[in-house]
């Protein structure tokens, strides 16, 4: 039997981080909050994240490393239906979206809530479209498309950029959406 795996100083930080940023708001997550939550020295934590900044990017690059972890998950289960691998990772994606407290600040906060959170979307947005895109990219490498690389590269953009929008702002379930997006995905990828 082996044991679980120990959680590391930093992972109990970014932690807290989202557990203050869920509960509080953004702009009241300190240092000395983050320290008192983990059980630690204010230096502690700065050692482990350094800046406010250092703190916003280590909580969005672990939680769109979920994300792509459940996008992969789709993928391995689809391995000769793109559309249905398309179809899995967008219901995937919208259900973690839909529970995802640290995600709901966000969104919360381009609604007014916390407009100091709203950097931590903006200020990443084209990095995360870039890291999206290209696990998708390499997803798809192995299923044989009649595209272009330009064809390719646009389909992939849209399902990426329709996934996020709906992930920001759904309008309707996950089920459904993802049905919509599979099928729109189906008649581009013919």
């Amino acid at each position: 039997m082996s044991l679980p795996p120990v959680e590391t100083m930093r992972e109990r930080v970014v932690d807290a981080a989202v557990g203050l940023t869920s509960e509080l708001g953004w702009s009241h997550v300190t240092m000395a909050k983050l320290a008192d939550a983990v059980g630690v020295s204010r230096q502690t934590v700065y050692n482990e994240i350094g800046t406010k900044a250092g703190l916003a990017e280590a909580m969005i690059l672990r939680e769109l490393d979920r994300f792509m972890g459940v996008v992969s998950v789709s993928f391995d289960a689809h391995p000769d239906d793109l559309v249905g691998a398309i179809h899995g990772a967008s219901q995937t994606v919208l259900e973690l979206a839909h529970g995802n407290p640290l995600l709901h600040a966000v969104v919360s906060a381009t609604h007014g809530a916390d407009t100091e959170l709203l950097p931590l979307l903006t200020t990443h947005a084209d990095s995360l479209l870039v890291v999206a895109k290209g696990v998708i990219a390499e997803r798809i490498a192995p299923y044989d498309l009649d595209l272009g690389p330009a064809r390719l590269d646009a389909a992939i953009d849209m399902v990426v950029r329709v996934v996020l929008s709906h992930v920001m702002q759904p309008s309707g379930s996950p089920e459904d959406t993802a049905r919509d997006i599979a099928w729109i995905s189906e008649r581009v990828l013919r």
